[in-house]
């Protein structure tokens, strides 16, 4: 007699549809995740409406994958209703787990964003100055709805309760791999799942699996930033080594170092380890160290200073490209005096 399959669902927030995409990078793999389990829902890659998920038993979904940060109304009712009918909800992906590359909007307000897309953008011809509403009656007196667009971007986890973590942008394929084996022993009842809140990669950082092996031990120092359009770097030497920003000191390690392999830094997409409170104060900290400033002297002189922060470009973007929802300043707020 056939086993009883779990089944599976997917559900998309704000994203790019990259995680969607991901589940493909199962490879061959792919059967063997089928053998054990049915997706019941995932409008990307089956023909289902809401409506079809919302019908379905509460708790009926053994393992949901929900991806995307949220951004409207809607996102966040999905995530609601994802909660109540799965039984384990996993945060897949950056954008899940931290708010990621849609979590940069918090650098501003829904009011700023509108103006800027419905009046200010070069391309926009919209002299009335229309802007979205949530509500909208045509002439025959039908009502057309849209989401409210939310004035801050939310990770999946301020919204519902979430049992685990995914990192990545996107997932890569050895944790897709990491995940498929943990999915299977559990199934077969040779595992338990692992504590919940366990965010499913390694406690530590890039650096600690960088194949470039830049050695702990080493006193790294900089005379000024470089980014990686601007040089031809050394593919066997570390990107911090060579002056090129890179966030491995401060980022997870688990994802099998894709971009590192690449020749490219790391951006940070796997967020932080838990021992961190915050990324990019994290990063903040490494470049500071490596740029001959340190905790108990001032090596160098503020003039020096400011001239070599400045050479970074986009500090926010830099450091916080897909945690500044669940970092420590969560979003930028402008002093309206």
């Amino acid at each position: 007699m056939a086993k009883k399959k779990i089944t599976l669902a997917l559900k998309r927030g704000a994203s790019c549809v990259g995680c969607d995409i991901a589940v493909v990078n199962f490879s061959e793999k792919l059967f063997e995740l089928l053998e054990i389990a049915d997706v019941v829902f995932s409008p990307t890659l089956i023909d289902v409406k809401y409506k079809d998920l919302e019908a379905m038993p509460d708790k009926s979904i053994t393992i949901g994958l929900y991806h995307g940060a949220v951004r409207n109304s809607e996102n966040a009712h999905l995530a609601e209703v994802m909660r109540k009918k799965c039984q384990v909800l996993i945060a897949y992906g950056a954008c899940a787990h931290m708010g990621g590359i849609p979590g940069l909007a918090n650098v501003s307000n829904r009011e700023k964003i509108f103006e800027t897309v419905y009046k200010k953008t070069f391309s926009t011809e919209n002299p009335e100055g229309v802007y979205p509403q949530t509500e909208w009656k045509d002439e025959k007196g039908r009502t057309l709805t849209l989401p409210e667009f939310f004035d801050e971007v939310y990770a999946l986890d301020d919204i519902v309760d979430v049992d685990y973590y995914v990192p990545a942008c996107p997932p890569t394929h050895k944790m897709n791999m990491q995940i498929l084996e943990l999915i299977k022993a559990w199934v077969e009842g040779k595992a338990e799942l692992p504590p919940k809140g366990t965010v499913i990669a390694e406690e530590k950082t890039l650096c600690d699996e960088c194949p470039r092996n830049p050695g702990k031990e080493k006193n790294i120092k900089v005379d000024r930033i470089r980014y990686i359009s601007e040089v031809n770097p050394d593919p066997d030497k570390c990107f911090l080594e060579q002056g090129i920003l890179c966030l491995g000191p401060a980022t997870r390690a688990g994802c099998g170092a894709p971009c590192i392999e690449a020749n490219m830094p790391c951006r940070g997409c796997m967020g932080p380890t838990s021992r961190v409170m915050d990324q990019g104060g994290s990063m903040l900290s490494a470049i500071a160290s490596i740029l001959g400033i340190r905790e108990d002297e001032i090596e160098i002189s503020e003039e020096e200073i400011e001239k070599l922060v400045s050479q970074i470009k986009d500090p926010l973007g830099c450091f916080y490209r897909f945690s500044l929802p669940r970092s420590l300043l969560r979003r930028v707020v402008e002093d309206r005096r």
